[in-house]
Parts: C-alpha cells; sequence; structure tokens
C-alpha cells in the first residue's frame, strides 16, 4: 500500500473555509474524510507528495486518513500541525502520531515525545523519526494548517441491512 504525505495551510473568514483551503491545497479537498488511528499496516510505502499528485477515486468518495489540523482565529497567534512517523525498513509496519500546536517546537518535541512512547510500549525499534510538519500565523482572516496521511479512497456502496433489520 502507498500512503501518500501532503501538507496544506489555508486563510478564509471562517476556520471550516481555512480548512477547506488548506484541504485544497494539500490535494484532497473533494473528499469524505474517514480518520484512522496510528498504525502503518506491512507492506506499506510512506512517501511524501505535495500536493496530492495522485489522486484516488471520485469526487465524495471516503478517504482513509491520518490527519493533524489546527484552526486559529486570533491575530497574531500561529496554527501548527504535524505528523510523525517511523517504520520498520524489512516488513514496512510502522506507526503515525499527528499533533497540533501554537508554535513548531512544540509540534515536532510532541511528535518525537509520542513516537518514543509508543515504540517502548511495544518494545519495537522502528527508526530514525521522520516528520511533515506545516504552519501559518494568522494576521487578520482565520487560519488552519494541515499535514495528512493519505491511505486510500473508497466508493459509496449500498451496504445491505442485516436480516431481520428495518
Amino acid at each position: 500500500m502507498k500512503i501518500q504525505i501532503s501538507s496544506g495551510t489555508g486563510k478564509a473568514h471562517t476556520k471550516l473555509a481555512a480548512f477547506d483551503a488548506a484541504l485544497h491545497e494539500a490535494g484532497v479537498e473533494n473528499y469524505n474524510l474517514i480518520r484512522l488511528s496510528s498504525i502503518i499496516p506491512a507492506g506499506s510505502n510512506v512517501a511524501i507528495s505535495k500536493p496530492i499528485k495522485e489522486r484516488q477515486g471520485k469526487w465524495g468518495d471516503r478517504l482513509y486518513v491520518v490527519m493533524a489540523d489546527m484552526r486559529v482565529d486570533t491575530p497574531n497567534k500561529e496554527a501548527w500541525a504535524g505528523i510523525g512517523w517511523v517504520q520498520d525498513k524489512k516488513t514496512g509496519k510502522g506507526l503515525f502520531v499527528e499533533h497540533e500546536g501554537n508554535n513548531e517546537a512544540t509540534v515536532r518535541r510532541d511528535i518525537k515525545a509520542s513516537l518514543e512512547a509508543m515504540m517502548g510500549t511495544r518494545n519495537i525499534d522502528f527508526g530514525e523519526i521522520q516528520m511533515e510538519v506545516a504552519g501559518r500565523t494568522c494576521t487578520h482572516d482565520p487560519v488552519c494548517a494541515l499535514v495528512i496521511a493519505v491511505y486510500q479512497a473508497t466508493k459509496w456502496g449500498n451496504f445491505p441491512l442485516r436480516k431481520g433489520a428495518r
């Protein structure tokens, strides 16, 4: 599986519109996002692609992601978001973490601390920590910083009801 990492920042008249602008810059604006937790499946290849070039699926499809986003509407405040990951070079399995904050140093520190703790819990050393971080300062209109790990898109289908369900 190819997992693409992208990032974007946006500015607009509302926090939600700034989030949408950041999704657009990252290349994933026309999907229904389904958030995942922190596990990278074995056999995965994680690569940075800004913006997402190999778009999967179609308008409105489900897009499975790990995502960090920070939205700020106070002038002179910063919005920072980041995703960090570690991965076994042989198997491809690994871990993602996502953090948000008001400055780059805090986000980077939290990513590193979380991944180290998660590897410690599992008693596994996946090696070097990788990360992608994005940020923007609010000057007047709200801003959003976003980093997203895109797994795959799937179509919506007809889901049969369980027997006896109405």
